[in-house]
C-alpha cells in the first residue's frame, strides 16, 4: 500500500481507553490539527468507544492489545500473542504511512504503536498524566526521546529526565479557562459539581448526598447539585437528594462538564489528572478525594500541589465520612473570602497552554 500523497507531517497518538488517557490525547490532536498536521489515533476496541469526541479529521486505527490485570489464566496466557499481533499490524501500517512522531499517553493499548515506533526508528515521546508514572509509560521511559509530565514533580525511573508541560485540556475547557469566579453569597444559588471519574465513584455516591443533606436548611435550599454517578447508583442518589429537599441533577455522564465547572462555586472530585487539569485551568475551589486503589497511589500525588497551595482540601478515603465532608463543604461555602482565594490559587496552578507546549515538543522531534 502506498503512503498517502501529502506533505503534511503525521503524528500517531497512542492512548488507552480511559478518560485520563484520552482527554489529553484529544487535546494534543486538536492542537496539532490546528497547526496543519495529520493525526491518527491508535487504540484498542475499548479505547475506540471513548474516542467519539476526537475531531473527525483524526483517523482511528484499532489494534490488538490486552492487559494482564483482567481475565482468567487462559486470557493471561494469550496476552503476549495478542500484543505481538498488534505490534506487527502497527508496523505494517506505519510502513505504509510513516509517522513523523509517535506519542504515547499510557495504557496497554499504547504498547503496539510504541513498540512499532521503536522497531522502525521513528521519533517517539510519552506523556505521563499522573504524579506517579504508570506501568506502560515506565516500561518505555528509557526508550523514547522525550518524557513529558503533566504533574510536577513526577516520580520517574532513575536516570530519566522529564519535561513539565502540564496536562493538555480539551478545547471546550480551554475556551472557559480563567472564567471569573462567582463566590458563594448568602442570597445566591450555590452550584456544586460532583465528579467521580471512570473508577471508584461509588464512595462519592454513598457519602456526598448524606453530607449535603445534613447542611443547614438555608444552605440546602440554595444548593443546585450536578452529580456524576454510576448508572447503577443513579436512582438511589437521585432519591437521596430528593428526600433531603435538594435540587440535584444526577447522571452517569455529563457532556458539558466544562460549563458546569465554570458555573460552580465548588467542586467535589476524585484527583484524576484530567479532572485536576480542568479544575485548575478554570480555577475553582475543590474538595479532592483521591482514589485509594489507584496504581502507586498516584491520585494523592496529583492532589499534592493543590493542597500545598491551599487551592483544595484533600480527604483520604480512610478518613472520609459524611460528617467530615460536611464540615469542609460548609467551610468553603460559608466563607466568601476563603472560597475566592482558593479559586485564585487553583487558577495559578493551571496550565491552559499545555497542549501547545506538548505540540511544540512534537514539532521539535521532527527537526
Amino acid at each position: 500500500m502506498a503512503a498517502p500523497e501529502t506533505t503534511a507531517p503525521l503524528c500517531m497518538i497512542a492512548a488507552g481507553g480511559t478518560g485520563g488517557h484520552m482527554f489529553p490525547a484529544q487535546a494534543l490532536a486538536e492542537e496539532l490539527l490546528s497547526r496543519g498536521w495529520r493525526v491518527k489515533l491508535s487504540t484498542d476496541e475499548r479505547g475506540a468507544r471513548y474516542a467519539g469526541a476526537f475531531p473527525a479529521e483524526v483517523a482511528r486505527e484499532v489494534v490488538s492489545s490486552a492487559t494482564t490485570a483482567r481475565g482468567g489464566a487462559l486470557a493471561r496466557l494469550a496476552v503476549p500473542f495478542r500484543i505481538a499481533g498488534g505490534v506487527l499490524a502497527a508496523c505494517r501500517r506505519m510502513k505504509a504511512d510513516r509517522p513523523a512522531v509517535v506519542v504515547g499517553f499510557g495504557g496497554y493499548p499504547t504498547i503496539p504503536a510504541m513498540s512499532a515506533a521503536l522497531t522502525l526508528g521513528i521519533p517517539r515521546m510519552i506523556h505521563e498524566q499522573n504524579g506517579v508514572m504508570g506501568r506502560v509509560n515506565r516500561a518505555f521511559a528509557r526508550r523514547v526521546d522525550v518524557v513529558a509530565c503533566g504533574i510536577w514533580p513526577t516520580a520517574l525511573p532513575a536516570g530519566v529526565q522529564g519535561t513539565f508541560t502540564g496536562n493538555p485540556i480539551r478545547g471546550a475547557v480551554r475556551e472557559l479557562a480563567g472564567t471569573p469566579y462567582a463566590p458563594p453569597l448568602p442570597d445566591a444559588d450555590l452550584n456544586v459539581l460532583v465528579i467521580g471519574g471512570s473508577q471508584g465513584a461509588r464512595i462519592l455516591s454513598d457519602i456526598v448526598p448524606a453530607a449535603i443533606a445534613g447542611l443547614p436548611e438555608s444552605k440546602r435550599l440554595a444548593l443546585k447539585i450536578s452529580h456524576q454517578a454510576r448508572a447503577e447508583d443513579q436512582a438511589r442518589v437521585t432519591e437521596a437528594y430528593a428526600d433531603a429537599g435538594i435540587t440535584a441533577e444526577v447522571r452517569p455522564f455529563f457532556d458539558d462538564v466544562p460549563e458546569r465547572l465554570a458555573a460552580c462555586q465548588m467542586v467535589i472530585s476524585r484527583a484524576g489528572a484530567s479532572s485536576i487539569a480542568d479544575i485548575t485551568a478554570i480555577g475553582r475551589p475543590a474538595i479532592l478525594i483521591p482514589y485509594a486503589a489507584a496504581t502507586g497511589d498516584h491520585q494523592t500525588a496529583n492532589a499534592r500541589a493543590l493542597e500545598n497551595a491551599e487551592a483544595a482540601i484533600v480527604l483520604t478515603e480512610s478518613i472520609l465520612d459524611a460528617e467530615t465532608l460536611r464540615r469542609d463543604i460548609r467551610a468553603i461555602l460559608s466563607d466568601e473570602s476563603r472560597a475566592t482565594e482558593m479559586a485564585a490559587q487553583a487558577l495559578s496552578l493551571g496550565r491552559p497552554d499545555a497542549a501547545a507546549s506538548l505540540a511544540d515538543l512534537v514539532t521539535e522531534l521532527t527537526r
